[in-house]
């Protein structure tokens, strides 16, 4: 059974060639990576107790990148000393990811695959899951959301990201950065599958995950993206396990 919607599963798969390009079609991700990844790393140091100096902090854990595209994640997530698993629906992308890790010299654990066939496999398997600007492209949230609290093992950690269905939101990532600037593709949205976070929260709880922190992503002309407390446009956040 497939979660993810077919339409940007095939739109973003066409741009597979583009996605290490930091001024084409993905120039938006590779604006907003920094602070995401950042999260990432001090959110999972807080919860699985790394060193914050270490060159290596994730290392011995199990992680998954879902919807990776062709890495721009689970690349300095394996870094950072995690066993990565990425998956994505368009296997153009992940064909895009592998020969870019190995270029890198990197070794990933890249799959085309949905989320639920993998949670169907290997449940209980992944101590850290990272789901960034995901859940608008899904059309089976609670299906999505039931697998992610499948696959995370007791004291994992989920880390998820993506945008709030405001007005704000329509303005800046449809009307604006849709079809005024093109900083993403057109069409490669819908604003009605946008969560606020008090329906995620919702949602999240009913798969048995509990969320713990949730902060806005913002962009300002000085510093580009930060971590903020506006979740009007876009939001980052932790869950884990209820039980």
């Amino acid at each position: 059974m497939s979660t993810a919607d077919s339409s940007n599963v095939a739109l973003f798969g066409s741009l597979a060639a583009d996605w290490w390009n930091p001024h084409g079609s993905s120039r938006l991700l590779h604006r907003i990576n920094p602070v995401r990844l950042s999260y990432v790393r001090e959110a999972a140091i807080r919860h699985f107790g790394g060193g914050a100096r270490a060159r290596r902090p994730l290392a011995g854990l199990a992680a998954l990148d879902v919807g990776c595209g062709a890495g721009l994640l689970s690349e300095p997530l394996a870094r950072m000393g995690a066993d990565v698993v990425g998956i994505d629906a368009a296997p153009e992308n992940i064909d895009a990811a592998r020969a870019h890790a190995q270029d890198q010299g990197l070794s990933i654990d890249y799959r085309a695959m949905d989320i639920a066939d993998l949670a169907d496999s290997v449940p209980a398997s992944m101590d850290l899951i990272t789901a960034l600007e995901v859940v608008e492209h899904v059309t089976d949230l609670d299906h999505f959301l039931g697998s992610l609290g499948r696959l995370l093992k007791p004291g994992g950690l989920l880390v998820f990201s993506t945008p709030n269905r405001t007005a704000a939101s329509f303005a800046v990532l449809i009307a604006g950065a849709e079809y005024i600037t093109r900083l993403i593709p057109r069409g490669g949205h819908s604003w009605r599958q946008f969560q606020t976070p008090p329906e995620l929260t919702a949602k999240l709880a009913t798969a048995g995950l509990v969320v713990r922190e949730t902060r806005g992503l913002s962009w300002t002309p000085a510093r580009g993206f930060v971590l903020s407390d506006d979740v009007s446009v876009n939001y980052i956040g932790v869950a884990t396990p209820s039980a």
